[in-house]
């Protein structure tokens, strides 16, 4: 039988683009946090040096690192607020989703709480990010091997359309299967939004808490980045029925890109401005802070009015609040939005995810550009999210999708892209 994706279709470069993300997805991250604690700090640089295995590999980091997905994977299980039902598959089945990440979300920031009070050194965690960050790394390898061997013997109708090229880099990469499951765990849902966004902002309040003991207090430049990011995971997890209608969801298999992306990248890189202000002091007066809080309020303003108009539309377009909007018929049955924040450009929700990452950096400080490179590396996540989105709505909706397009000319920021 023919692979289901061609050679033409192949995206990221194909197998020899895989295979470098491979190696160059972990080796980015790693320079992140070498270059977030020495002195220049440059991002463009090298690193300050190249740790030895000693440095990296630690049992105990591993056992930490399993252990916080079990953690995740017991609260994953526990009785949720709501079950949803995903997108139709191809066998015209829709799977179940348990909604409880932002239970998750408080449940450990009770037991983390207990913690502290009992004497858990969470100051010491930022001593121990390169070794988790190695333990999280190889977890991803591990486990994206067993989901490729696991998409082995799943059914073709259980195959993701990109991650089937026939090239064992490029599928194990992109991902076979599309939603692997075992009884009602679903892997890929699971790791979307909990360790890792969670991780993330545990992390972040060691930062807090190590500078806290340094310094006597944490700089306001640690609160607001720890607080912005917080809103940012908090919404996320409070919205996770959202989720269900994305790209990672609908579209890409499960694999190392996401398995990665989940577990390491993001925990790691995404903490990069609070382990920088904890190595890299920044003064922060009042009036400054008050302008990076209204950009970034501005940035949550834009994602969120848009997702919940589209997640709104969606769910019921004779609701109320998206009723009156102008849409466009298409040859599926589907109606597209041409008025509201998704007549202003064709991503809105990526417009106020933009300047929200420049509300996060800010508080470092315009000296480094280290700080920034969230706000670089999602532009450039974005710009390419859109164009796979585009080729898809294209050929999904066809002349609609044109007509869309030429009513809607921009594809982030009105009058620049």
């Amino acid at each position: 039988m023919a692979p289901q994706g061609s050679q033409a279709e192949l995206e990221f470069g194909g197998p020899l683009g895989a295979a470098a993300l491979l190696l160059l997805l972990p080796a980015t991250m790693f320079h992140l946090l070498l270059v977030a604690r020495s002195g220049p700090a440059r991002l463009l640089g090298p690193p300050p040096y190249l740790p030895e295995l000693e440095e990296l590999w630690s049992p105990w980091a591993l056992l930490l690192c399993l252990t916080w997905l079990g953690l995740q994977a017991a609260l994953y299980l526990l009785p949720a607020r709501k079950v949803a039902e995903g997108q139709e598959l191809k066998d015209k089945s829709r799977l179940r989703y348990p909604i409880n990440g932002f239970q998750a979300l408080v449940l450990t920031a009770l037991l983390v709480g207990l913690g502290v009070s009992a004497g858990l050194p969470l100051s010491a965690l930022p001593e121990m990010l390169l070794p988790l960050a190695f333990a999280a790394t190889l977890t991803a390898f591990i486990f994206s091997l067993l989901l490729y061997l696991k998409a082995l013997v799943a059914p073709a109708s259980a195959l993701a359309p990109g991650g089937n090229s026939g090239n064992p880099i490029y599928d194990f990469f992109l991902g076979r299967e599309l939603n692997p499951r075992i009884c009602s765990f679903d892997f890929k849902y699971f790791c979307e939004l909990r360790p890792g966004l969670i991780g993330w902002v545990l992390i972040n309040l060691a930062l807090l808490m190590q500078e806290a003991e340094l310094r006597g207090s944490p700089s306001l430049a640690m609160w607001l980045v720890n607080g912005f990011q917080l809103l940012y995971v908090g919404d996320a997890l409070w919205h996770e029925e959202a989720v269900l209608t994305t790209m990672d969801i609908i579209h890409d298999g499960f694999g190392f890109m996401l398995a990665f992306g989940d577990l390491a990248w993001v925990p790691f890189t995404y903490s990069l401005q609070a382990q920088f202000l904890l190595y890299h002091p920044e003064p922060l007066g009042l009036p400054l802070a008050s302008v990076i809080c209204l950009i970034n309020a501005v940035g949550y303003y834009i994602f969120r009015g848009a997702n919940s108009q589209k997640n709104t539309f969606r769910k019921n377009p004779s609701d109320p609040r998206v009723a009156d909007l102008e849409t466009i018929s298409t040859a599926t049955g589907r109606r597209l939005l041409v008025s509201g924040w998704w007549g202003m450009v064709r991503h809105p929700n990526y417009l106020g995810d933009l300047i929200m990452a420049l509300a996060w950096s800010l508080p470092c400080g315009v000296s480094h550009l280290l700080p920034y490179f969230y706000l670089l590396y999602f532009t450039a996540l974005l710009v390419h999210r859109e164009a796979r989105d585009e080729q898809q709505c294209l050929q999904k909706y066809g002349l609609a999708w044109r007509a869309y397009c030429r009513r809607v000319p921009y594809r982030i920021v009105p009058y620049i892209y």
